[in-house]
């Protein structure tokens, strides 16, 4: 076994890591960035060292400032977690070459998956089932769209280099083609440095079901039974469990074996997943699912493998890069009960969401399921990396109980100042769709409304008005309450949720969890958070229309692209820029149709949240 091992990665997972290691006895050295030296992965660690700035190209993507540490430090191995260098061949080929082992896949895998096009055509020869697309080489607009009305719309444009959500766009109709082209090639470019794409079949009721595979270097090959990953936003996952609702016995079996046939097909060694796409419309049938990718490296979601069968990945990935065998044969692998992972993330629902940054000043997790956090309270979340808060894990001994176990955890949690989706992910466990399993990766898109808590239910301004008048209802001189002269007393109050004014009852049984944070009454419900008070005096209901055009930037971030020059006659819905924050690009559009005024950015600026970046003026102004 190794004696030490440099983590070249950041937050949970390398968090995550650093816990296996200490239980093997392997001395553990963290990297990190400036922003992220306050973090608890760079105490945990037995030694950190600082390798740059808060960017990532100049941190946690710098080949050489964390090969150069590995060589210093004398680290006998580096685990590269997932996201960053995780599937970066020539990364891991520079790693070997300077005589350190590498905790992760060959880096002639690597580059056999890491390409979609090529990976899929691999999978075909080896005979593993393939979503039906283009995936040639003319890269032309003119070729792509023909292929695209070929296939016959929706498509996927994807990156071929793509992974993780990223440079993928669905595309409905025709004329939308080239804007969906063009933003896919530009955030594959800027993300993988690669800008060529595919174009797939889009599936109408699709499921996301992968398979963990594992292997050795001694021809050891098994699957650890699958995934399903359907619920995604942006196809970015947010809830995954195991095993997948609906799978048969037989289908299971023939998924899990063209894993194994996929990973054999490439030498495979180490953690991967084979990741299929499933179309649900009748039900899981092996002969309508395919192959979509293959993730060369730990995922996100490994916890819930772990949970259901017992077995600690991590500890896997060390012992086969010590060139031990498999710990176990696929025989000896069991499953045990379901378990969920939900993705906390800092993010505002409620507006679009946006991400969140900012100080976690109160930072309350469960405490009666398993959590893999990167932060704590006090902790800072920055515009310069994923805003994931935490991972929470639910296990129980069949669906609904490690369901209605994540169900509990997530209304449980509270955060502030930074927005989170703590409360949408509440709701979407408790939403009979998703209790009875009639899930695909459109859910989100088809119950968002009713998932997110945009303004206060008649249960919340209750709880603000029960809280607000503690020890003072039945006090007839209270402002809170309507003392009458004549006749009962009126239990309404008067309270500001979020700066909009309700009327709710003030009730003496009424549970209501608050904070009182910075001279600001916080109130916590179902993983929500209200900011709560009384009215100012003389206060009244303010409007919030579109305004005098004033285009703010909704959130910190790098201005990407500028569509628009002064003068320029829009449309309402026109995109007049793209700012990035957090991997993800947001387009802001005209409020309304007018002439653009004065332009407050260019391309390459970085904007703070609420800046002004540029003015729309009506027609008649």
């Amino acid at each position: 076994m190794m004696e030490s091992l440099l983590i070249a990665n950041r937050g949970e997972i390398a968090r995550r890591i650093i816990r296996t290691a200490k239980i093997l006895g392997i001395r553990t050295i963290a990297v990190y960035s400036e922003a992220d030296a306050g973090l608890p992965f760079v105490r945990e660690a037995d030694e950190a060292i600082a390798i740059g700035p808060p960017p990532a190209r100049e941190s946690y993507l710098s080949e050489a400032r964390i090969l150069e540490t590995a060589r210093k430090t004398g680290a006998a191995a580096i685990h590269p977690g997932y996201g960053f260098l995780s599937e970066n061949a020539d990364f891991a080929e520079a790693v070997e070459n300077a005589g350190i082992i590498w905790v992760g896949a060959p880096p002639a895998a690597i580059r056999a998956m890491g390409l979609k096009d090529a990976a899929k055509q691999l999978m075909q020869a080896a005979g593993v089932p393939v979503t039906p697309g283009y995936l040639g080489p003319d890269q032309s607009e003119k070729r792509l769209a023909a292929e695209a009305d070929a296939i016959g719309y929706p498509v996927l444009i994807k990156a071929v280099a793509g992974g993780g959500g990223k440079g993928m766009r669905r595309v409905d109709r025709p004329q939308d083609f080239a804007e969906g082209l063009a933003s896919c090639r530009r955030e594959a470019a800027a993300s993988f440095g690669d800008d060529r794409v595919l174009i797939e079949r889009y599936i109408a009721n699709p499921r996301h079901i992968e398979v963990q595979v594992f292997a050795d270097t001694h021809g050891n090959c098994v699957h650890l039974f699958e995934r399903d990953c359907s619920l995604q936003r942006r196809h970015q996952k947010v809830i995954e469990e195991a095993p997948a609702p609906g799978l048969d016995a037989a289908t299971r079996a023939a998924i899990c074996d063209a894993a194994v046939k996929a990973a054999r097909a490439v030498n495979y060694v180490g953690a991967g997943t084979i990741e299929f796409i499933a179309d649900a419309s009748s039900g899981l049938n092996a002969d309508r699912i395919w192959f979509m990718e293959m993730n060369t490296r730990l995922q996100v979601e490994h916890p819930v493998t772990e949970a259901i069968t017992g077995e600690d990945l991590v500890l896997w990935q060390l012992k086969v890069a010590s060139g031990e065998p498999l710990p176990k044969s696929q025989d000896e692998i069991t499953m045990n009960g379901w378990a969920f992972e939900a993705r906390l993330y800092a993010e505002n629902p409620a507006a679009g969401y946006l991400p969140s940054t900012g100080r976690l000043d109160h930072l309350r997790l469960p405490q009666a399921v398993r959590v893999d956090s990167g932060v704590v309270e006090g902790d800072e979340i920055t515009a310069f990396y994923d805003p994931m808060i935490a991972k929470i894990i639910a296990h129980g001994p069949n669906r609904e109980a490690a369901l209605s176990k994540l169900a509990a955890a997530c209304s449980g949690i509270e955060v502030w100042p930074v927005r989170s989706n703590a409360g949408l992910l509440a709701r979407v466990t408790n939403h009979p769709d998703f209790r009875a399993a009639r899930i695909d990766t459109g859910f989100l898109d088809r119950h968002g409304e009713s998932l997110v808590a945009s303004e206060p239910d008649e249960t919340v301004i209750d709880k603000a008005a029960t809280a607000l008048s503690k020890g003072m209802v039945g006090d007839p001189w209270s402002a809170l309450t309507g003392f009458r002269i004549a006749g009962p007393s009126d239990s309404r109050v008067r309270v500001r949720i979020d700066g909009h004014l309700h009327w709710g009852h003030a009730y003496t049984d009424l549970e209501a969890k608050t904070i009182e944070m910075d001279e600001t009454t916080v109130l916590f419900d179902a993983g929500n958070a209200w900011s709560i008070g009384l009215p100012h005096a003389g206060e009244a209901e303010a409007n919030h229309g579109v305004g005098d055009g004033a285009i703010l930037s909704p959130m910190p971030g790098l201005v990407i692209s500028v569509e628009v020059t002064e003068g320029d006659r829009v449309a309402k819905g026109d995109r007049l820029l793209t700012v990035e924050a957090m991997k993800m690009e947001h387009s802001l559009r005209a409020p309304f149709d007018g002439i653009v005024g004065k332009l407050q950015v260019s391309p390459g600026v970085r904007v703070s949240e609420n800046q002004l970046v540029v003015t729309v003026m009506k027609g008649e102004d």
